[in-house]
């Protein structure tokens, strides 16, 4: 009788829900806040003391070219042209090149050693080269998969298909988030185009849905379906709230299903950033000063204006925030290649990147947010036989930057041969990568795991080496 209650009980509710239908999901929330009732999951806690507490990944979706922008050789560019060494290239694969028929080429650019370290950059990216005693270079890079699908998802989620959590929902699963009306892992997006791999990318994979991240829109609606549609009175969402909130609890307790816990976590996150997400991408409230250093150009939507929104984030109490930033592709196909693509790419990244790292040392944020600039994997040291300038996918060595969470300012590490092709010396996996990020955030990237399927995955899999040599 009492199975025949509940369910007389859950399908009443279910037809006074349908009756309130079309109202906006955040204000579904409202009735767990009137109660103080909330779902919101917390982190497994900190295995060391942590140097960072938030990350902001500034994904360069494509793959810049590493020899373009931080690695001059000069044995490439003293042997442009010839083919390269028959050892060097015997058994390679590569995504588009047959290694036989290619020929070294040297950069494109002109470089120049900057600041204080020495680093080298090219001529097109000025203001990165302002900055470089503030940052660590990696230039020992390496990772799994050619392609770019793949190698997206393996740098974002160690792994090269879909179904396993990206970084940030690692993050959160491990130390939750510091915000409490914005989400704790948010995507932002800028370029012609979305990442190659879309929402896996930044997905919970076999983690609880509330762990996933939040794509936010450009404009004055961030999030779709915020707001309360007009003519909807105050009785009536009183009678949604109780209603909506009333199924779920029951529906819960039935169940105990994790994803019924997060869609409430997710309702009550909602209703509170009915204001707090409108506020958030307002940057009017900047100084002019600020929005200029990032190169704000207007209200249009920008890679520039993500970085401030990023830091605007973090400083607001949100532990992970991803960037990507399209149309990276350095093919020699005739559209995108080393020439004007490449240029457009830069000037659309280089000033707000090094702003971002800027403000938040002004803001007294730099010191524990970490920061990170790279794309999926690098490019060969060879040119593609095709119509125009160009370099194909290279897993072998490439180079990214971070800076400031516990990292060492000014310092370069990772020895590549002298024409760029392999690692020589201070290599660094992906899996290394993971494993110093989740360091430097306090996590044992050995420690944090969640048992699916039968066995206890983690982010690095079974590999990953903290790179202590580049810690402060």
């Amino acid at each position: 009788m009492q199975s025949e209650a509940r369910e007389d009980s859950l399908q009443l509710r279910r037809r006074e829900f349908l009756k309130l239908g079309g109202l906006g999901l955040g204000t579904m929330a409202m009735h767990q806040l009137i109660s103080g009732k909330s779902w919101a999951g917390v982190g497994a806690g900190l295995h060391h003391a942590a140097q960072a507490r938030r990350v902001i990944f500034l994904h360069m979706a494509g793959a810049p070219s590493q020899f373009e922008l931080f690695e001059h050789k000069e044995a490439l560019q003293k042997f442009d042209g010839q083919a390269p060494p028959p050892g060097l290239i015997e058994g390679k694969r590569f995504a588009f090149i047959d290694p036989r028929l290619s020929r070294l080429m040297g950069s494109q650019r002109a470089f120049a050693r900057h600041g204080e370290c020495g680093a080298p950059v090219s001529e097109l990216l000025p203001h990165t080269a302002a900055i470089v005693d503030k940052l660590c270079f990696l230039r020992g890079l390496s990772t799994n998969e050619i392609n770019h699908g793949p190698a997206k998802l393996f740098m974002n989620t160690g792994f090269g298909q879909f179904g396993r959590p990206s970084l940030g929902s690692w993050v959160q699963y491990g130390i939750g988030s510091e915000s409490e009306d914005l989400p704790g892992f948010v995507v932002l997006q800028s370029g012609n185009r979305g990442p190659r791999g879309g929402s896996p990318l930044w997905g919970n994979g076999f983690l609880s849905p509330r762990y996933q991240g939040t794509p936010l829109r450009s404009g004055p609606e961030p999030v779709l379906h915020l707001r309360t549609p007009e003519g909807i009175s105050e009785e009536e969402q009183r009678e949604f709230f109780k209603t909506v909130g009333g199924l779920n609890r029951l529906r819960y307790e039935a169940l105990e299903d994790e994803t019924i816990a997060a869609r409430m976590a997710s309702y009550e996150l909602a209703a509170r950033m009915q204001s707090s997400a409108p506020e958030l991408v307002d940057v009017s409230s900047e100084p002019e000063s600020v929005r200029e250093l990032y190169g704000i150009e207007g209200e249009r939507p920008s890679f520039a204006r993500n970085c401030l929104l990023a830091r605007r984030l973090v400083e607001r109490g949100v532990r992970f925030v991803q960037l990507y930033h399209a149309d990276w592709d350095h093919h020699g196909d005739g559209n995108n290649n080393l020439g004007a693509p490449l240029e457009a790419r830069c000037r659309e990244v280089d000033r707000a990147s090094a702003a971002l790292v800027l403000d938040l040392e002004r803001q007294g944020l730099l010191e524990d947010t970490l920061v990170i600039w790279g794309g999926e994997f690098g490019r060969t040291p060879m040119s593609e036989v095709r119509v125009a300038v160009g370099r194909d996918h290279h897993i072998d060595a490439f180079t990214m930057w971070m800076a400031g969470g516990g990292v060492k300012p000014g310092f370069s590490f990772g020895v590549t041969d002298d024409i760029g092709y392999s690692v020589v010396d201070e290599a660094v996996h992906v899996h290394d990568l993971h494993a110093t990020i989740l360091h430097l955030l306090g996590i044992d990237h050995e420690r944090l795991t969640f048992r699916s399927q039968g066995r206890d995955f983690r982010l690095t899999d079974v590999h990953g080496r903290v790179v202590r040599e580049i810690l402060t």
